[in-house]
């Protein structure tokens, strides 16, 4: 489809949740889909209803509960799994039902025995089947990434005629190089007859740290959906994150991409699903780490204090960060100590600053890090604070 909207597709209650340790219950779930609809998504794949009555009963509730958002669910190419996913979703105002089959050389011989052409077979009835409930049906082609692009093509063109709106090219393995997605999403483009009436979306793992650039060359050929989860959490190494796509696009306006995410609810937002699922979000995560927006090197902090911008590409109050900060460490110079020491009430003069820069490095040099409290001391120790209430 020719746009340059980028639609949102959050699957962060259905991959994400797969995630050890990470099992939600449905009050979780309503309370991280209520937060996802808020956010902008424009699809939440809720869960895979056939897995368990639980996993049932919670997409059932996000469909009775989203209001904006498209509200799927997942199936392998079973009738008995589609037919339970329609049933979850009756209540929804945009279903889609979510279905599809491994299309690989190793998925067809290995995990299905089976042959190319009854692959197909198999994923058109199921394509049939969901249409027979929604009108909204998504393919995926598990494994496409390490999928010969000829035989690709053609399961999507049978896709196509038997009636999806989308088709899903995942990198189940996180095996592509960036180059190589993308060219696989032109190929496709260029190849599958109807290729325009349907929307591709990519679904890119992590498994060699590539999950979002493939999603961007994915889009960059013409792909209009990225399948992705809030901190970038899934199966092994994870999914595309959400919040690294959405300010790539959001930071590289020439590319003439755009979601309708609020970006200004994504730290909100990942710190709400990091709470519910239990699952720590690395200090040096791109947009919603704790240490995205801090700086402890001298240089950077006098060259941020200076102008934020000559060491930060992203406004931090764009993802929903207050400020910038500036950490105190062994490798702080005056600046940053200037700086933090006039937060809690101390104007400096040049001298006093090189009186407490000196006491404020024997701090540095037995901390890792310096505090307010401790500025408060470093100022009485050097006579300072006396001064400078004086």
């Amino acid at each position: 489809m020719s746009t340059n909207k980028v639609q949102i597709f959050d699957t962060t209650l259905r991959d994400g949740e797969q995630v050890p340790g990470c099992k939600l219950n449905t009050q979780q779930k309503l309370i991280i889909a209520r937060q996802l609809d808020l956010l902008g998504v424009d699809v939440i794949e809720a869960g895979f209803p056939v897995s368990s009555p639980g996993d049932f009963n919670s997409v059932s509730e996000i469909a009775k509960l989203v209001k904006n958002a498209t509200v799927c669910g997942l199936t392998r190419a079973v009738e008995n799994d589609i037919k339970v996913a329609a049933e979850a979703l009756q209540y929804a105002k945009r279903p889609r039902i979510h279905t599809g089959i491994g299309t690989s050389e190793s998925h067809i011989k290995f995990k299905f025995n089976s042959t190319p052409e009854k692959i197909i077979e198999r994923g058109v009835a199921a394509v049939k089947y969901a249409k027979s409930f929604v009108e909204d049906v998504e393919f995926y082609a598990e494994d496409a990434g390490r999928t010969n692009n000829e035989y690709l093509a053609r399961v999507c063109e049978a896709m196509i005629k038997a009636g999806v709106t989308v088709l899903n090219i995942p990198d189940t393995t996180g095996y592509c190089l960036p180059e190589e997605y993308g060219e696989k999403i032109k190929y496709l483009k260029e190849n599958v007859t109807g290729i325009d009436k349907v929307t591709i979306s990519c679904h890119c793992h992590n498994d060699l740290g590539l999950a979002t650039a493939n999603s961007i060359a994915g889009v960059l050929n013409g792909a209009r959906q990225i399948e992705c989860t809030i901190n970038g959490i899934g199966e092994r190494a994870g999914n595309t994150s959400l919040e690294e796509v959405v300010m790539i696009m959001k930071q590289h306006p020439y590319l003439q991409l755009n979601t309708d995410i609020n970006s200004k609810l994504l730290y909100e937002t990942s710190l709400m699903v990091s709470d519910k699922m239990g699952m720590i979000v690395q200090p040096n995560k791109a947009i919603v780490g704790a240490n995205a927006f801090a700086h402890s090197s001298g240089i950077h902090q006098d060259g941020v204090i200076k102008n934020r911008e000559t060491y930060e590409i992203i406004d931090p109050a764009e993802v929903g960060v207050t400020e910038s900060a500036i950490v105190l460490t062994a490798r702080s110079g005056r600046a940053a100590l200037a700086y933090r020491a006039k937060k809690v009430g101390y104007e400096l003069t040049k001298l006093q600053l090189d009186i407490a820069y000196k006491e404020f490095l024997n701090f540095a040099d037995k901390k890792k890090e310096v505090y307010d409290e401790d500025i408060h001391v470093i100022m009485n120790n050097t006579n300072i604070a006396v001064a400078v209430s004086a």
